[in-house]
């Protein structure tokens, strides 16, 4: 039982820090379109750059829209991640909840068995006593 509650709680842990992770790299993702958008907008307005400031900062662009296309791949792929360990984590809990009922069931069989058992020590002990 505990272990199911120790990899329950571990895959919560897995998937408050995905979802932390998740999080941090959307809102990274926003602030590179910023800069994105931002570089973009200094190229604009400077047209008469030299040509090794143009291969600069096309270079600098280049590079922030790999490092937005990775953080968009990174985030679907964490989220991906985050649905499959919460369905896993559904799955987990419906085992408990039938591990628990099912012992439940058991511990209740033990209880009335303890109980005959009791009955019959008792009626072993007059029966005893009668013969005396």
């Amino acid at each position: 039982m505990s272990r199911y509650n120790s990899d329950l709680t571990q895959r919560e842990q897995e998937l408050l820090k995905i979802r932390r992770d998740s999080n941090t790299k959307a809102a990274e993702l926003v602030k590179m379109e910023k800069m994105l958008q931002q570089t973009k907008d200094l190229l604009d307005k400077k047209t008469e750059t030299s040509s090794e400031k143009m291969d600069c900062q096309e270079n600098m662009v280049e590079d922030l829209e790999e490092k937005v296309r990775s953080s968009r791949r990174y985030r679907r792929n964490s989220l991906h991640h985050t649905q499959m360990l919460e369905s896993q984590m559904k799955t987990v809990k419906g085992e408990l909840v039938g591990t628990l009922d099912h012992l439940q069931e058991l511990r209740n069989i033990l209880h009335r068995s303890q109980q005959k058992a009791e009955e019959r020590k008792a009626v072993m002990e007059k029966l005893a006593a009668g013969h005396r």
